[in-house]
């Protein structure tokens, strides 16, 4: 169930609130990324101490490996991975249309070989729910076709249509107990599109709906316009998510644009690359300007790295290669994107989040080396 309390005054940006089968979660929310059943470089307890409200796990990755008899013996993914908040796990659509080199697609799915191994293997509307039935998620998403931002528009269309397709299959298949399902809107860049793509899919009536095709390689003022081609269509009892995204600045006006939830493997990623996220903007901490910096990563911050380390000592664990190093900046950008949204929500609920919106944007310098397209392998 979705709760809406408030619709900020100054822009589209929204207040709610999704409960699920393993908990409630506020809306805006930032889902760190557990593809393979972990958030990566992180332990549950840590990010449970950060306010993690939900994590995602990936439908393609955990049926090969562990493999479904693995975690249906562990008593599903919660119990599995030891967590027991919400998981909403991503169909593996995306994965097969990006990870698979040599793939035919078919009228009920899309037979496709194994990145691990070259094994031939099948997924469809009909085993993507059956395997996220099984992993017990709280928020299953539908099978859907997800172009590049390449595509020719025929090739877009026929991805539009098959994610239509696919998605009324999706929603005769039967659910785990509980268990919320969202539809996945495509369109690439095209209005019309991305307009009928909803228009199809909202009378299926799903829990909520997602934004997809977005962050696949495409400059961002293309992204923004997507996401702008498809919220208005979208029911407003309902939340939305937009998939893969993104930068904290990406974030602030994506909130503003009216989407709700949102994931993104940077976080974690650029992390273990060495690079800090700030309220001013991202920072290479392996630069020799840090050498002898005694100041924590972010001033004020109350993550476990800024309460514990200084810049000096974290450049010079990145530099040797130390696991802590890449584990404290990992700890830092994951609690700098769940403070972030946990400060939207409060400048939503006090009616400041105009005030809010322009500051961070106007103070916000973005790296360039961050601002990457969403992973092929979609892995933090």
């Amino acid at each position: 169930m979705f709760e809406l309390f408030k619709t900020d005054h100054t822009s589209k940006a929204r207040l709610g609130r999704l409960t699920t089968a393993h908990g409630v979660i506020d809306t805006p929310v930032f889902m760190p990324v557990g593809t393979q059943g972990s958030v990566k470089a992180l332990d549950p307890r840590e990010m449970i101490e950060m306010g993690t409200q939900i994590i995602l796990g990936n439908t393609y990755h955990l049926s090969i490996r562990p493999g479904m008899e693995i975690i249906n013996a562990a008593g599903g993914l919660h119990k599995f991975i030891n967590w027991p908040y919400p998981i909403l796990t991503d169909s593996g659509g995306f994965q097969v249309f990006s990870l698979a080199k040599i793939r035919k697609i078919k009228p009920h799915g899309v037979e496709f070989r194994s990145h691990l191994d070259g094994s031939l293997l099948f997924l469809g509307p009909k085993e993507a729910m059956a395997i996220q039935r099984e992993l017990g998620s709280d928020i299953a998403m539908l099978f859907d076709d997800c172009p590049p931002h390449t595509a020719t528009p025929k090739e877009v269309k026929a991805a539009v249509d098959r994610t239509v397709r696919w998605a009324d299959e999706c929603r005769v298949q039967p659910r785990g107990e509980g268990q919320l399902v969202f539809g996945i809107v495509q369109g690439g860049s095209h209005a019309a599109m991305r307009e009928e793509c909803a228009k199809q899919l909202v009378p299926m009536e799903f829990d909520g709906y997602a934004i997809g095709g977005v962050s696949v390689g495409e400059p961002e003022p293309e992204m923004l316009k997507a996401i702008e081609f498809t919220e208005p269509h979208l029911p407003a009892h309902k939340p939305r998510y937009a998939m893969g995204l993104g930068t904290p600045a990406q974030l602030v006006e994506l909130v503003a644009r009216g989407v709700d939830m949102f994931d993104c493997v940077l976080p974690t990623r650029v992390g273990r690359n060495g690079t800090a996220f700030t309220r001013k903007g991202a920072i290479v901490l392996k630069g020799g300007g840090y050498k002898a910096d005694f100041t924590p990563i972010e001033k004020d911050c109350a993550c476990y790295a800024c309460r514990n380390f200084t810049r000096a000592y974290l450049r010079h664990l990145l530099n040797v290669n130390e696991i802590l190093g890449l584990r404290m900046l990992s700890v830092h950008n994951s609690h700098f994107y769940l403070a972030l949204m946990a400060d939207i929500r409060a400048h939503l609920a006090a009616g400041t989040f105009g005030e809010f919106r322009k500051e961070f944007i106007a103070t916000y310098v973005p790296t360039r080396r961050v601002l990457g397209a969403r992973a092929a392998a979609g892995a933090g």
